[in-house]
C-alpha cells in the first residue's frame, strides 16, 4: 500500500477515488487532522498509472474525461451490489465469511496448521499421555478427577522453553481441531498478506506464551489449543479494521459478534471443559496490541 498524494477537499477525492475505480485501481482515501485527505493504492503494482491519473486529475479535475469516468464507477458499482444481493439473500459467501478481500494461505498459516494436525494424529487428539506430556506446558500426573504438578515451571526453568508454546498445537477432538485450524487458516493468512510472515510469528509467538501461562497460573496444566491465538488474531485485527483501514486488514461485523457470543458460551460451561482464560487473555492481548498499533501507524501516516 502507497501513499500518492492528498486533496485538500474531500468532494474530488472522492471524484478521484471513482476515477480510480473505474480504471480498475483499489484505493483507500484517508482523512488527516488537518482537514486534508489522503489517497493510498492498495497494490504496488498499480502506482505508476494511479500516479499519472493523479497529475493529469490535478490539473483538470473538471474535465469531461473525469466527469464521465466518476459516472461509469458509479455505474459499476451499482452493477457490483445488484450482483451481490442476491447472494447474500440466500447464501453466506464462504470466501468473506472471515474477511475481504480474500488471500492466498500463507507459508507459516500452513506450517502452523500442518504442525497441528500432526500434533493431534501423533497425541491421537490427546489420548496418548507419553505423547501430550512433552508438548504440554508442564508435567503433570492425573489421579482420577485430581492432577498434580509443580507450580513452578520447573520443566521450563531448567531449559524446556518450547512448552511456553507448544500447548496451543493440543486438541482434544475433531470440531476442536477443525474449527481452529479453519480460523488461523485466515486470520493467519491475513495478516501474513498485509504484515509478513515475521509480523504472524511474533503474534502467535506472544500471544500462544502469555495464554499459556496464564491458563497454567490460574487453573492447572491440562489444557491445549490453538484458541488463545485464534482470538488474539481475531482482536488485533478487529482493532486494526476499525482504527487502521489503510492496514487492509478487517472483519465482517457478523464474525466479531460471533466469536464473542461463542466466548461467552464457553464461560457458562455449556460448550464443555475450555481453557477460558487462554480465551480471555489472547483476545484481550490481541484488541490492545492492534488498537495501539492502529493508533501509532495513523500518528506516523499523520505527521
Amino acid at each position: 500500500m502507497r501513499l500518492i498524494g492528498h486533496f485538500e477537499d474531500e468532494a474530488l477525492t472522492r471524484r478521484f477515488g471513482s476515477v480510480l475505480y473505474s480504471r480498475g485501481i483499489e484505493s483507500h482515501t484517508d482523512p488527516v487532522k488537518d482537514g486534508r485527505w489522503q489517497v493510498w493504492i492498495i497494490d504496488d503494482a498499480n502506482l505508476e498509472a494511479a500516479t499519472s491519473l493523479l497529475a493529469q486529475f490535478r490539473q483538470s479535475p473538471a474535465d469531461p474525461v473525469f466527469e464521465e469516468a466518476a459516472k461509469v464507477a458509479e455505474q459499476m458499482r451499482e452493477r457490483a451490489e445488484k450482483a451481490q444481493a442476491p447472494k447474500r439473500a440466500s447464501v453466506v459467501d464462504a470466501r468473506t465469511l472471515f474477511y475481504s478481500p480474500p488471500v492466498p494461505v500463507g507459508i507459516l498459516s500452513i506450517a502452523l496448521i500442518f504442525i497441528s494436525v500432526m500434533a493431534a494424529v501423533l497425541t491421537k487428539l490427546g489420548d496418548s499421555k507419553q505423547f501430550v506430556q512433552p508438548l504440554s506446558i508442564s508435567q503433570y500426573q492425573e489421579d482420577g478427577k485430581y492432577i498434580y504438578w509443580d507450580k513452578s515451571l520447573p520443566e521450563v526453568r531448567h531449559g524446556q522453553v518450547w512448552r511456553l508454546f507448544t500447548p496451543m498445537f493440543l486438541h482434544f477432538s475433531i470440531l476442536h481441531l477443525l474449527f481452529n485450524m479453519l480460523w488461523l487458516r485466515d486470520l493467519g493468512s491475513m495478516i501474513e498478506a498485509r504484515k509478513g510472515s515475521w509480523v504472524l510469528l511474533l503474534l502467535v509467538l506472544i500471544l500462544a506464551s502469555t495464554s499459556n501461562v496464564a491458563q497454567y497460573v490460574y487453573k492447572d496444566p491440562a489444557f491445549g489449543g490453538m484458541s488463545g491465538v485464534v482470538y488474539g488474531l481475531l482482536g488485533y485485527v478487529w482493532m486494526q479494521g476499525r482504527f487502521n483501514p489503510a492496514s487492509g486488514l478487517s472483519l465482517q461485523p457478523q464474525t466479531v459478534t460471533m466469536m464473542i457470543v461463542w466466548f461467552f458460551v464457553c464461560l457458562t460451561g455449556m460448550a464443555g471443559p475450555v481453557a477460558n482464560t487462554v480465551h480471555a487473555v489472547g483476545f484481550g492481548l490481541g484488541i490492545g496490541w492492534g488498537f495501539l498499533e492502529a493508533q501509532l501507524s495513523v500518528a506516523l501516516r499523520h505527521r
